[in-house]
């Protein structure tokens, strides 16, 4: 114990060094986060505050887009301690912020379950509508998911814009998802979200279509549109099952070749992409922001004896992560059910960094700390994962032809080398490889 402990307080202790070394050095352009040009590109376009034309009066606009300049968070509090409520709405804090706004108030309502009408209760959404008035927002953002009915009455009385939890979470990974399957699945998730809250206000209900092939009962303007989201999300749903194939194939093409594979896992921002670019100098962008990284990325490493194994940086977790989005990165999270072996990294800079890591270290044995910015640690992790990683059986001792390098190439690539010699008729070794390529080896004799 006294050992941990020692570890936790020297890892306090350089980070506290580093931050003051960094707070008191000017910002340079060369700096390690900033030079990343997917980070430059995130941050060369940004929302302007105040310069919205969008109507005062919410109900004069048909379809809105999702607007967020100043918000006021709710949260209802049913559960749990106050404390919990309170870092929950952090979150949502965080969250609202990373989505490019400016939180001006926010306000948790103790309910033994949210209000079936306005999620808040009646009382409360008086409360709520003098804080829109006094901070000037246009936007509510609630902690929790709403139901149409709950999203129409609060937005009725608090006379702006309402969103919840999941719509938020949605709009940033619109913002952040890169590859063609990365926002197939983000649109197919809005979709999803979508449908069951698509609404029109006066006329709009019962409009029908004129014209020649009209006439009739017809559909109404919003039976189209469902119908038109519900092919569009057929079509996305064959799209997203065409690139899963691909995937797929990857993945057991490394499956075939034994070639182990570790996915970094955590909750986001907690710093997988940072200690990813550390152990592969992968260039994986790198913000101080949730869901900076939405794309899996997967890069080939070697460890200190030679043996070949994969990283993988995976998407972060969050509290009450929508189902929509479970359901549409299903294919990504493949590659933590896939992984010979997971690193959870967990976030040190928490407001009690000692308890948190202690609690850790004392209910996980294999916990390490580390600094992937200084390096701090880095070396005691990386052995630990070459020690977990699988290892082949079969033992092997053969002497290989110099025209078959191929195969002592694979075996210094897939296994675990005791000796090698160099003879007249061939290359001598003694090994441990997988049952495939021992096959392979006992076929030359």
């Amino acid at each position: 114990m006294s050992d941990e402990k020692l570890n936790i307080d020297d890892l306090l202790a350089e980070s506290a060094r580093v931050a003051a070394e960094f707070d008191a050095a000017e910002t340079k352009v060369e700096d390690w986060e900033s030079n990343q040009a997917d980070l430059q590109d995130r941050q060369a376009l940004r929302r302007v505050a105040g310069l919205s034309t969008e109507l005062e009066d919410i109900s004069d606009a048909e379809y809105r887009q999702l607007r967020l300049e100043k918000v006021v968070l709710v949260g209802v509090w049913t559960e749990g301690s106050a404390q919990d409520a309170e870092n929950s709405l952090k979150e949502l804090a965080a969250l609202a912020e990373t989505a490019g706004s400016e939180v001006m108030d926010g306000l948790i309502q103790r309910r033994d379950k949210p209000d079936p009408a306005t999620y808040i209760g009646s009382g409360k959404v008086m409360e709520l509508r003098q804080a829109v008035i006094n901070t000037g927002a246009d936007t509510v953002v609630c902690d929790g998911e709403l139901s149409p009915a709950q999203l129409r009455n609060l937005e009725g009385k608090a006379k702006v814009k309402v969103i919840d939890r999941t719509a938020l979470i949605l709009d940033i990974f619109a913002q952040h998802a890169k590859s063609r399957e990365g926002k197939a699945q983000v649109e197919l998730a809005q979709m999803t979200y979508l449908l069951p809250r698509l609404r029109g206000w006066g006329d709009s209900l019962s409009r029908q279509a004129g014209g020649i092939g009209g006439r009739g009962p017809g559909e109404t303007k919003i039976e189209t549109d469902r119908r038109r989201i519900n092919d569009k999300m057929a079509k996305l749903r064959r799209e997203i099952k065409e690139m899963k194939t691909s995937r797929d194939t990857k993945r057991q093409e490394r499956r075939r070749n034994n070639i182990p594979s570790v996915a970094i896992a955590g909750y986001t921002n907690a710093g997988k992409s940072s200690l990813m670019n550390r152990l592969t100098n992968a260039g994986v962008l790198v913000e101080n922001a949730l869901f900076a990284t939405l794309d899996p990325t997967v890069r080939k490493t070697t460890s200190s004896d030679g043996r070949i194994y994969t990283l993988s940086d995976t998407v972060g977790f969050v509290r009450h992560l929508p189902h929509q989005l479970i359901e549409a990165f299903k294919s990504t999270l493949e590659e933590v059910s896939g992984a010979d072996l997971i690193v959870h990294v967990v976030d040190g800079s928490h407001p009690d960094p000692q308890e948190q890591l202690m609690q850790l270290l004392r209910e996980e044995a294999n916990s390490f700390a580390f600094s992937a910015r200084t390096g701090f640690g880095i070396e005691t992790l990386v052995a630990a994962i070459e020690t977990s990683l699988p290892r082949p059986r079969v033992e092997i001792k053969a002497v290989i032809p110099f025209s078959r390098g191929d195969l002592v190439s694979a075996i210094h690539e897939r296994g675990e080398i005791f000796s090698e010699d160099y003879l007249p008729e061939g290359t001598s070794i003694h090994a441990l490889v997988d049952g495939s390529l021992a096959k392979v080896i006992e076929g030359l004799s």
